[in-house]
């Protein structure tokens, strides 16, 4: 099934929860939680194994996640109620829930569906360049990424400004941006021959209305697209978030819960951020009713997700899910790097090599730490989704992965404080034809090729 659980008993408890001020939650309720549960589970990080092969601890990951999410629950930042669930609640959704969905329309419709801890079966790739645009720039991202083989959803860049007017959130602007974001979205998968692409939109909405605004099954988001719903960091959630929620459940169309627990933050270390992956995913099911959950653990200095502290508990976060549930999650790739640098596409390499082999699906790549305007591009992507594919098919061992990204990491992880930007799009990539350039392209094939030398058996 796909139906959200228990829809008005879940968003009721908003109204009748435990009542908790917001300055209470985190530190005197989640924090503390969180690191009792991490030492009464006995999870430790060992920065020597990024993708460690530990399948009690994996479990042991898993029940700790069920425990945080069971105790601590979700703050609704607007009531400020806390929404919980109990251990047969959180079993009853687990059960009834489906691992795979059909997405997308027609010819183009894909099939996406649970995978296992090192799955011979390729990951479901989802494309985003994770950054702002300039609008003049916006259509030739659409037809850059939607002409990549592997696509199996997009997610488009967001756009700041419309008709040459600043997007303010909660306004008009914000609808009329929405509205241009999935009309071109729409233009570009026809002109490329795959009208009914799978589309994640669309970004350009940050509030409800701007979402609501644009769900139509002729001209904009359908019922076979997402959306996705973000959750406050660390475990809140406000009124206008769960808005969306309601409305994707009633709509009709899929749903993702977003999510990015920060190392360095409340979540403590590697171990933390492991253990409270695996809440997210609980609290994207049961209360947002979410039909996967898409996460991009980030550290607190660096903003990327790339180098070992976060490889780890990607890994092991993966594993537990894999182990123990028939949930769908995304790993969303952060690089420190910025487009047409080689130690982009060799963060983006490794992040979708253990991801893959760990039991994701792949959501790549938010370049420069999704901090810089129209510095994304599909070939950092592309390989990223290539790699998953190889290290799939060939059946790639975790202990192989972790070998293979050792020595990845030796070429990138030192300059993780001071990567270099890169360029920006329109200076890699031919705009009107929405092609990489000579020189980028070269780059990428060299890099390809030293990752094929390290273990990796590309099918082409």
């Amino acid at each position: 099934m796909s139906n959200p659980y228990r829809l008005w008993e879940i968003q009721g408890r908003s109204n009748t929860g435990p009542f908790c001020d917001e300055d209470d939650f985190l530190p005197r309720i989640f924090a503390p939680k969180l690191r009792e549960i991490v030492k009464k589970y006995e999870i430790k990080y060992d920065p020597k194994t990024p993708v460690p092969t530990d399948d009690k601890m994996a479990d042991r990951i898993w029940q700790a996640g069920w425990e945080l999410f069971r105790e601590v629950g979700l703050y609704n930042t607007d009531t400020h109620r806390i929404i919980k669930l109990s251990d047969e609640e959180i079993k009853e959704a687990l059960y009834a829930t489906s691992d795979r969905y059909w997405v997308g329309a027609g010819k183009d419709a894909v099939l996406w569906k649970h995978r296992s801890v090192e799955d011979n079966e390729p990951p479901f790739c989802i494309f985003s360049p994770d950054c702002t645009c300039s609008e003049e720039l916006f259509y030739s991202y659409c037809l850059a990424f939607l002409k990549e083989p592997l696509l199996d959803g997009f997610c488009a860049p967001i756009l700041e400004e419309s008709m040459g007017q600043l997007i303010r959130s909660a306004s008009p602007f914000e609808i009329n941006g929405s509205t241009e974001h999935i009309y071109k979205m729409r233009l570009a998968a026809k002109q490329v021959g795959r009208p009914g692409t799978f589309f994640v939109a669309v970004g350009t909405a940050e509030h409800d209305a701007g979402q609501i605004a644009v769900s139509n099954n002729e001209w904009g988001v359908r019922t076979s697209d997402s959306r996705i719903i973000g959750t406050l960091t660390e475990f809140k959630t406000a009124d206008t978030l769960l808005n969306r929620a309601i409305h994707c459940a009633q709509y009709g169309c899929y749903s993702g819960n977003l999510t990015g627990p920060i190392y360095g933050g409340w979540c403590g270390g590697s171990e933390g951020v492991a253990v409270a992956l695996v809440a997210y995913s609980l609290n994207g099911l049961c209360i947002y009713g979410t039909q996967y959950n898409q996460h991009f653990p980030f550290h607190l200095n660096w903003g990327s997700n790339t180098t070992r502290e976060l490889l780890w508990p990607i890994s092991m976060a993966g594993q537990a899910m894999a182990r123990n549930s028939k949930l769908l999650y995304t790993s969303n790739g952060f690089s420190n790097a910025g487009p047409m640098t080689e130690m982009l596409f060799y963060e983006t390499a490794c992040h979708a090599m253990v991801s893959t082999v760990t039991g994701w699906h792949l959501w790549e790549m938010a370049s420069t730490r999704n901090k810089f305007r129209n510095r994304a591009t599909p070939l950092e992507a592309r390989l990223g989704m290539e790699v998953g594919h190889a290290v799939a098919r060939q059946g790639m061992t975790r202990g192989q992965a972790n070998e293979i990204a050792l020595k990845l990491l030796s070429k990138y992880e030192a300059n993780a404080g001071d990567a270099p930007k890169g360029v920006e799009y329109q200076e890699c990539y031919d705009v009107a034809k929405a092609n990489p350039t000579q020189e980028h392209y070269d780059m990428y094939r060299k890099v390809k090729d030293q990752v094929a030398r390290l273990g990796v058996e590309f099918p082409y």
